[in-house]
């Protein structure tokens, strides 16, 4: 099993290898040079934005969040995205990097230091050099898990996610966490992911997390029975991807009868709300699947929302102009409100357009023999 498990790890990191580069960055703050890995999406491309993801003890993490972020983005769970992972395992820097002060709590000189390097020169510099969006997260573990605590200190977050792995908890962590993203007004996604034998602070704040009830704070908990403080580093990473991208992810037959088809909205809200919000989250307007027409479309019909289904081949007009989709729906709209003649020219007019998914010129045709026999023209 365990070899197997070690194949499978490598057969991953050669897979994502062709994307990734290392350097050793100069850094005017630490006044050091520091190993720093990136990865990059295989089609970089000028005309997109792509979230950054900052992977803090790169030399254990870098290639699992990688291979996380590919996955997802491959099937739709997330946008693409750049990856960049601190290495910090070499002479032991992680301390080095993240070490407090016992009596405050507070990051060491060091520790200031580290903080104004990854704030104030690496994501500068990808910033500067690379079209990323405004989205960024953050992942440590253990003792760079506290670490990247300390920008929820700053009046604004640099971070949009955090995913913290079994953190050591600088002293008053467990009270100033909360209490920071209790004030923050912007969005947060905070993951908080330990092994069975969790520390007691942090079990404390872990329920000073879940009585924050704000429409702009989500919070996750994931506690592991069988993992320990080593193995707990594997897992979780996959359900903390799930969950901060969930928006960005086309809707699913659940999304669809539990929030489009409960909602007191038009149907059409709904899709427009989710693309407005992936585009105030992630910096970029997100093309309108296919997937998600079809599901507001089986809306309109379910709740009769003649409105919604106007509005919907309004938007299929433009996202897809050269099918049927945006004339077929509007000729049902025409159709629907009692207007046989409109409906019979918007029908004809989707007759001369491409096909795409169910709708076929057979359906089309059929729409205007049937409005044809039924009103005489």
């Amino acid at each position: 099993m365990q070899r197997l498990i070690l194949t499978l790890t490598l057969l991953l990191c050669l897979s994502v290898n062709a994307q990734v580069t290392k350097e050793i960055f100069e850094s005017f703050k630490l006044q050091e040079r520091r190993d720093v890995s990136y990865y990059f999406p295989e089609n970089l491309s000028e005309e997109k934005k792509y979230p950054l993801i900052v992977v803090l003890d790169g030399d254990y993490l870098f290639d699992q969040v990688v291979a996380t972020a590919k996955f997802y983005s491959t099937f739709q769970g997330m946008p693409e995205s750049i990856v960049v992972g601190i290495h910090q395992s070499k002479d032991d820097l992680r301390w080095e990097d993240c070490a407090f002060e016992e009596n405050t709590g507070l990051p060491t000189e060091k520790g200031k230091k580290f903080f104004e390097f990854l704030g104030m020169e690496i994501i500068p510099y990808l910033d500067l050099n690379y079209n990323t969006a405004p989205f960024k997260m953050i992942v440590g573990y253990d003792i760079t898990a506290n670490f990247q605590n300390y920008w929820l200190f700053k009046e604004n977050s640099l971070f949009n996610a955090y995913i913290s792995i079994s953190p050591s908890l600088a002293p008053e962590m467990e009270t100033r966490v909360p209490e920071r993203l209790n004030a923050l007004k912007q969005k947060i996604f905070y993951h908080l992911i330990v092994e069975g034998k969790a520390d007691e602070t942090i079990l404390q704040m872990d329920r000073a997390l879940k009585v924050i009830d704000k429409e702009s704070f989500h919070y996750f908990f994931d506690q592991y029975q069988e993992a320990n403080e080593v193995s707990i580093a594997t897992y979780g990473l996959g359900k903390a991807w799930d969950r901060t991208f969930n928006i960005f992810k086309p809707i699913s037959p659940q999304e669809y009868k539990q929030k489009i088809l409960t909602s007191d909205e038009p149907v059409y809200q709904y899709l427009e709300d989710k693309y407005n919000m992936i585009e105030d989250l992630f910096g970029f307007r997100k093309s309108v699947e296919l997937n998600d027409v079809m599901a507001i479309y089986a809306g309109t019909r379910k709740k009769e929302d003649l409105e919604s289904l106007k509005s919907l081949s309004d938007l299929c007009k433009k996202e897809f102009p050269d099918t049927m989709l945006g004339f077929y729906f509007e000729g049902e709209y025409y159709e629907q409100l009692g207007e046989p003649k409109k409906a019979l020219r918007t029908f004809e007019k989707a007759f001369g357009m491409d096909e795409i998914d169910f709708l076929t010129k057979e359906m089309a045709l059929e729409k205007i023999d049937a409005l044809k026999a039924d009103f005489g023209y």
